[in-house]
């Protein structure tokens, strides 16, 4: 945006500075032009004066001949006399080419009665003489024509160094606009790149962002404390939210516990099969709804928490979580395999986000899986959109879940059909998300072969 804006300035001031430099270019040329022009019309015309006696009388020509000689030798400009038929009579000097195609042009104009002044412009670049002839005669007759061919060395270098000193000055000025509109770019985009930034980390959980709204224009200056305040409004809401969830689940617990001792009280008194088993349900449901005050006490914590990243060795995190539940699924006839890395794997995440992680993917998949099933877990490095990280892979033959299934899967409360009479409180996989994100990580549900999830954790290298 910013390279675009100065590169906006920049054309606005070429354009400004061509239409006052061309024109000015081209006007010091047809002024050096035009004075050569009448300089040598002048000469030219003094010597059209002495000249018609030589042509009238061929032999009295000494006179004109020192005449153009002194000229010649004072100017460095020749000069020629030619008659009517375009032969030289007299010239400045021996040699003078008469054969050349501007001589022989301006001769021509000037036997026809004319001055012939229009040999052109000199250029920069100009490398031929300029010729000039005028008639020679009264009363309209013509008896010759005074030619004159004068180096244009002095002249071009002239017209250069004019040129050279418009370019320069151009090219300082244009130097000067850079720099300004750098600067002006600068101080009108800062506060749109801050604004940037700071909605960027908004988006990445970080409440606490700002941008400072004291410098850049009016409008700008507006924007940012609107977005101030916005993000305040944001972040309030979404802390009292989170407030009431881990309030409210501390408040429950007490009345919970309180309830669950009656119905253990009201079961010593229970002899009829049909209320034995009324009241295991019973107890089922408020242990289960215990659970679902856990998991949102425990995603209150994760959504608030400001995080410590650490470096930790993910093949040692990921084995003492396959031996923790070990036990839960031997009871279940489930194997957990455990696919051992060649060499350590250091990842940085959050203190507890892979062993929570892996806590909440084993359990679900030993309890979606069927008895005699292998569930395999498997670190290994990997890079994630070319940055390097660590992978570990948490793969069941469980029913899986369809691709529509995935993608609601990290949603708060969430079930799969099918499986609403298994424990869970639809809160383990966004526990997971969450500690994964605020790890600068990435989780990935996909589909295992033939059946079954294949969930893959990955979290960048130190």
């Amino acid at each position: 945006m910013r390279v675009r804006l100065v590169a906006t300035y920049l054309l606005l001031l070429l354009l400004v500075l061509t239409a006052l430099e061309v024109p000015f270019a081209l006007s010091i040329a047809s002024r050096d032009t035009q004075q050569v022009v009448a300089d040598r019309l002048a000469d030219a015309t003094r010597f059209a004066t002495l000249a018609e006696p030589a042509l009238r009388a061929p032999r009295e020509t000494d006179e004109l001949t020192a005449e153009l000689a002194r000229y010649d030798e004072v100017y460095g400009i020749a000069a020629i006399v030619v008659n009517q038929d375009a032969v030289g009579v007299v010239a400045s000097r021996p040699g003078v080419n008469l054969a050349d195609k501007a001589v022989q042009r301006q001769a021509r104009r000037a036997l026809e009665g004319r001055e012939a002044s229009d040999d052109g412009t000199i250029w920069p670049w100009r490398l031929e003489p300029f010729v000039v002839a005028v008639p020679v005669g009264r009363g309209g007759e013509v008896i010759g024509a005074v030619v004159t061919v004068s180096p244009v060395g002095k002249r071009v270098a002239g017209v250069r160094a004019a040129w050279s000193v418009l370019a320069g000055g151009g090219l300082v000025v244009l130097f000067a606009g850079i720099v300004a509109a750098w600067s002006l770019a600068r101080w009108t985009l800062r506060p749109a790149a801050e604004l940037d930034a700071a909605a960027h980390e908004l988006g990445a959980g970080d409440y606490a962002a700002r941008v400072p709204a004291a410098d850049g224009p009016p409008e700008l200056r507006r924007l940012g404390s609107a977005f101030n305040e916005m993000a305040a409004t944001v972040a309030d809401s979404l802390e009292r939210q989170r407030a009431f969830v881990s309030h409210a689940s501390h408040q429950l617990r007490n009345p919970l516990t309180a309830v669950r001792l009656r119905v253990e009280d009201l079961g010593l008194d229970l002899t009829d099969p049909q209320a034995v088993e009324g009241h295991r349900l019973a107890l089922e449901e408020v242990e289960r709804l215990g659970e679902v005050l856990d998991s949102l006490l425990a995603l209150a914590r994760a959504e608030r928490g400001r995080f410590e990243l650490a470096d930790i060795d993910a093949g040692e995190v990921a084995w003492a979580r396959v031996v923790a539940w070990q036990p839960v699924a031997a009871k279940k006839q489930i194997t957990l395999r455990y696919v051992r890395a060649p060499h350590a794997l250091k990842a940085r995440a959050v203190t507890t986000a892979l062993d929570q992680a892996l806590d909440a993917l084993i359990d679900n998949a030993v309890k979606f899986s069927a008895e005699g099933s292998t569930v395999t877990i498997r670190p290994a490095a990997a890079d994630n959109d070319g940055v390097d990280g660590v992978a570990v892979h948490v793969i069941d033959t469980g029913p899986g879940l369809t691709e529509e299934q995935r993608d609601l899967a990290t949603e708060r409360f969430w079930r799969a059909p099918g499986t609403q009479n298994v424990d869970g409180s639809g809160l383990g996989l966004p526990i997971v998300a969450v500690l994964v994100e605020a790890s600068s990580g990435r989780l990935d549900l996909l589909a295992n072969e033939p059946t079954g999830l294949h969930a893959r954790l990955w979290f960048p290298a130190p």
